[in-house]
């Protein structure tokens, strides 16, 4: 026996008046409701409802299970309520990683505008250049610049495109002078992103076609900031690919 439809079937009995019209609200026969309160009351072991043929009425047991039943109904409405508000609503506690650069520059412009939209929202917002494991580390969201995602059981959607190109600082051109074919990046200082697949090995595409180059980085840096300002820092304003 279902308790909770059976409370909605008394309650809907009791308002009504009658067995009929109240199995006509709730899309069931008369005969199924007349059951179910049979076994109800058998079970409470009191009568709850005195019925002739023309009239039903409370007994004093049944008067207290109505009232009481009220109670239980609105409080399980009210939850359903509050847990359906709670799902349309933005509240909690949001853990988000992302690269330190992007983390820099691109989300935290956004963060006083996105806090003031969604204020019962709590932010964790954790900066790491490395490849994090999102269920060990207890983040919701990652943000990641890849090529291409690894097999994983979690759900990962494209949100944008970033090109990768090669830059320099001027200053490190003029004492060096600049290449003019990328095989001549060998003979340059380059500074590689130590936690990159491509630290070594750069694959460079242009309007002839494609040229991979075996490197030797001078400088092997794990934080993409701290990559950034080796490269606009004088001396050290060597090729980076990002």
């Amino acid at each position: 026996m279902d308790k909770l439809s059976v409370l909605q079937a008394f309650r809907r009995i009791v308002e009504r008046g009658s067995f009929a019209r109240a199995a006509e609200d709730l899309g069931v026969s008369p005969a199924l409701q007349s059951r179910e309160i049979k076994l109800l009351e058998d079970s409470l072991g009191s009568t709850l409802l005195t019925r002739t043929t023309r009239s039903m009425s409370l007994t004093d047991a049944g008067r207290l299970y109505y009232e009481e039943a009220l109670g239980i109904l609105d409080a399980v409405t009210n939850v359903e309520n509050r847990i359906r508000e709670g799902a349309s609503a933005v509240r909690g506690h949001l853990r988000v990683n992302a690269s330190s650069s992007f983390g820099q520059m691109v989300i935290a412009p956004f963060l006083p505008a996105f806090l003031e939209t969604y204020p019962d929202l709590r932010l964790t917002l954790s900066m790491d250049d490395r490849v994090v494991d999102m269920v060990e580390g207890g983040f919701d969201l990652s943000i990641r610049i890849r090529a291409a995602m690894p097999d994983s059981a979690l759900v990962a959607r494209k949100i944008g495109t970033v090109r990768q190109c090669v830059f320099s600082a001027p200053t490190y051109l003029e004492r060096a002078g600049a290449p003019r074919h990328p095989e001549e990046l060998t003979d340059h200082n380059v500074v590689g992103f130590l936690l990159a697949d491509h630290l070594t090995r750069w694959t460079l595409s242009g309007p002839t076609g494609s040229v991979t180059l075996d490197l030797d980085p001078l400088v092997r840096v794990g934080n993409s900031l701290v990559l950034r300002d080796c490269l606009t820092s004088a001396p050290m304003g060597q090729f980076r690919l990002i």
